[in-house]
């Protein structure tokens, strides 16, 4: 990944660079912004710049024994840490390691991603990816070898708000008084859900969610789509390029979640219970990181119908399009003033207690039946 393959973030990629010529890198960095904001792209484009041995004035080179090396995800001198799964055996160490032919590959095929997504390509089942407190020995470990062949070692750990609480502690000291020549990178999602000791220790880098033109421009030069088509992709997503990726690739999950949404409001109005039930099965039977996937998918559905219902459509704050936009405009005037701030404190509650390993039939029947009494029976148009 080089700096030029990022479609955007130029002002932060300018301050990367700047900080590398000027030698005031600092030893531990968190990037951090909305989701699809290619921060861990930008990550291994700056360490692939820190370590480039020919490096341009905008640019690594490309060529160069590390930068060749960097492009594999194989330098001897780039770790990652990453959310990963307890498997079975008594013997296994969940660390990222185990899996970092998956994690390479999966990468290498692009850098912008979820959680979700991830841990689907491994077959994770219901369990929850976490970076265990055996990652932290790893860490120490490799981090108090010498650099085979660059200035520095570099450590991106990706997630660092999934990190158990044990192996943060341990990392503390290491993250505030590195080993010489050594570099952490986090990249953060949600760094309000990062401990605050490792958070305070880090420089903090902030991206914005790219352009809606940045998008359309990367959509259309990737996918050779149409220029309606990736306008149209670029608005829904509203500077998310996950999002926009994932309407011209994969479709599926989305149409998913939307059928499963659909279907809960329609048996939630009619107060069918029966199908309620069956409804909380089906989805029961889902990982949990799935199941997460969708309750924030369905906090996102509520809050475009509402901007329907407030009659925003035409102020270009509404991101729908296709099957979302046709169920949602005969679907908006159940979500109003009167239940929203409701129907949100429910769907948020029921996340926190997927979270937190809660039995989810007990935690989507009670939703449910919660819905069924939120929803609007006499719509407010």
């Amino acid at each position: 990944m080089n700096f030029l393959q990022i479609p955007g973030q130029k002002e932060t990629i300018s301050k990367l660079i700047r900080s590398v010529r000027e030698q005031r890198v600092s030893h531990a960095q968190i990037f951090t912004g909305p989701e699809g904001c290619g921060s861990l792209a930008v990550a291994l484009a700056f360490a692939k710049y820190i370590s480039c041995e020919n490096r341009n004035e905008d640019d690594s080179c490309g060529i160069c024994r590390s930068c060749v090396k960097y492009e594999k995800m194989i330098h001897p001198d780039l770790h990652f840490v990453f959310p990963v799964i307890k498997k079975g055996r008594k013997d296994y160490e969940p660390i990222s390691d185990t899996f970092i032919g998956e994690w390479r590959e999966f990468v290498s095929k692009s850098p912008y991603f979820t959680i979700n997504g991830w841990l689907d390509s491994i077959e994770v089942g219901n369990a929850q990816g976490l970076i265990f407190s055996s990652e932290a020995e790893e860490i120490i470990r490799k981090l108090n070898l010498k650099t085979f062949e660059s200035d520095y070692k570099i450590m991106i750990i990706w997630l660092p708000e999934k990190m158990h609480p044990a192996a943060a502690n341990k990392l503390l000291k290491l993250i505030e008084e590195p080993p010489d020549q050594t570099i952490f990178l986090l990249v953060s999602d949600e760094p309000d859900k990062v401990i605050p000791t490792i958070l305070s220790r880090c420089q903090p880098l902030r991206l914005p969610g790219f352009t809606n033109e940045e998008i359309r421009d990367y959509l259309a030069d990737k996918y050779t789509a149409g220029s309606q088509k990736a306008e149209e992709a670029a608005r829904v997503a509203n500077g998310n390029i996950i999002k926009a990726i994932e309407l011209f690739e994969n479709e599926d999950s989305s149409l998913q979640n939307l059928d499963r949404f659909r279907n809960l409001m329609r048996f939630a109005w009619k107060r069918d219970v029966i199908s309620l039930q069956n409804w909380s099965d089906d989805i029961s039977t889902t990982g949990r990181e799935a199941q997460k996937n969708f309750l924030a998918y369905s906090l996102a559905m509520l809050r475009e119908n509402l901007m329907l219902s407030l009659g925003q459509k035409e102020n270009n704050i509404v991101f729908l399009a296709g099957e979302e936009a046709s169920f949602s405009g005969n679907f908006h005037p159940f979500v109003n003033r009167s239940n929203i701030y409701f129907l949100n404190d429910e769907f948020n509650q029921a996340f926190s207690h997927v979270e937190a390993n809660g039995n989810p039939r007990i935690i989507f029947l009670d939703l449910a039946l919660k819905v069924t009494r939120l929803i609007s029976r006499t719509p407010k148009v």
